[in-house]
């Protein structure tokens, strides 16, 4: 099979997201930190997901301060006007153009000043992206000038002056900073087992392992409260690779691994006796789903297909990361075990449905 890589110079693009507001779109900016996509105009609805500050989104209804949005994820849902900064086609194209930083702490503020007792713009999660205000500054002059070149990003100093899309400014840690030069996507059916190497695939359980204790929030993708998915979405994002928001989407980017799990085994009294002791074969079968499985992968649970030709159910993800334990946001994000018996398994670890490597 041909594989596709695309790299992205700018943002979180996908369909519907393009580079430019056309035909009458209504195109927006994310402002704060996150934004909270629910499912209606209304707090007391279900929350869908968080977007982060930076990203680009399509506005495609109103209802009071209520905006209805589609964000690259992809998804579609209600989140605040204050959260978002409409741009015109032109202010759209010269924010896309810009030279941008990404925030890769797990949690900072914007600082009024470059000081820690400063006051604060509003605080920052992990991915966050902002505009380096002196290169941005730098950049409209050149513009003016007739040089629509993009220059290399400096980060120098202790402190760095970022600029949001609405333009205000503030300062962050430079050490907090690093050059955004764009993601690559895994969209599904187009992954690769050579896209990611050993060491972003490092990168990337280092970041999920910064997110140990981290309160489970269905819809969550920072260190605010994360959901399975959203962990590993935000692991990625931090290693500049952007996979689809949900577990159901991303079980179809990469190759899958050999895993044919025994379906028999989703009948508890398959796993374990009356007492609760696990039989040996069902030990013997955990250890042969995971027997080709390497660090860094993806491994999904859930229900199996329940008629020929049909789908399994996808319910949760995690990334393995060796010795037969994975990281994962269940309650919170922890690591477990997949070997029945082991003192930390993971107690639905019997739903493992299948793997991918990217």
């Amino acid at each position: 099979m041909r594989r596709f890589i695309y790299i992205l110079t700018a943002l979180f693009l996908a369909a519907p997201i393009g580079a430019e507001a056309e035909n009458g779109r209504r195109m927006a900016v994310v402002e704060l930190s996150t934004i909270y996509m629910r499912q209606k105009p209304d707090y007391e609805s279900a929350l869908e997901t968080q977007e982060l500050m930076g990203t680009v989104v399509e506005i495609v209804g109103e209802e009071g301060y209520w905006r209805e949005i589609i964000s690259p994820q992809p998804y579609r849902a209600w989140a605040t006007e204050k959260g978002l900064v409409e741009m015109s086609e032109k202010e759209l194209k010269a924010y896309m153009e810009a030279p941008k930083v990404i925030f890769t702490g797990l949690y900072g503020h914007i600082y009024m000043e470059p000081s820690y007792k400063a006051a604060t713009l509003c605080d920052l999660v992990g991915g966050d992206i902002l505009r380096p205000a002196a290169q941005q500054r730098e950049r409209t002059s050149a513009l003016e000038e007739g040089d629509g070149r993009m220059h290399e990003i400096r980060l120098r100093g202790r402190w760095t002056e970022v600029m949001l899309p609405s333009g205000r400014t503030g300062y962050v840690p430079t050490k907090e900073l690093k050059p955004h030069k764009g993601f690559i996507s895994i969209a599904q059916g187009e992954g690769s087992a050579e896209s990611i190497s050993d060491e972003t695939m490092e990168a990337i359980i280092a970041e999920a392992e910064k997110l140990l204790g981290v309160p489970y929030l269905w819809g969550g993708m920072s260190a605010k409260g994360v959901d399975c998915s959203g962990l590993v979405r935000i692991s990625h994002i931090m290693n500049g690779i952007l996979l689809p928001r949900n577990a159901s989407q991303q079980i179809n980017c990469g190759d899958r691994v050999d895993m044919d799990p025994d379906i028999r085994y989703w009948d508890e009294a398959n796993r374990a006796d009356a007492e609760g002791r696990f039989y040996d074969d069902f030990i013997r079968e955990m250890s042969r789903r995971i027997e080709n499985l390497e660090r860094g992968d993806l491994v999904f649970f859930g229900t199996p297909a329940t008629r020929q030709g049909g789908k399994p159910r996808v319910s949760h993800v995690g990334i393995y990361i060796g010795n037969g334990h994975m990281i994962h946001s269940s309650h919170m994000v922890r690591v477990n075990s997949l070997i029945p018996g082991d003192a930390d398994y993971y107690e639905n670890a019997w739903k493992l449905l299948a793997a991918v490597r990217l």
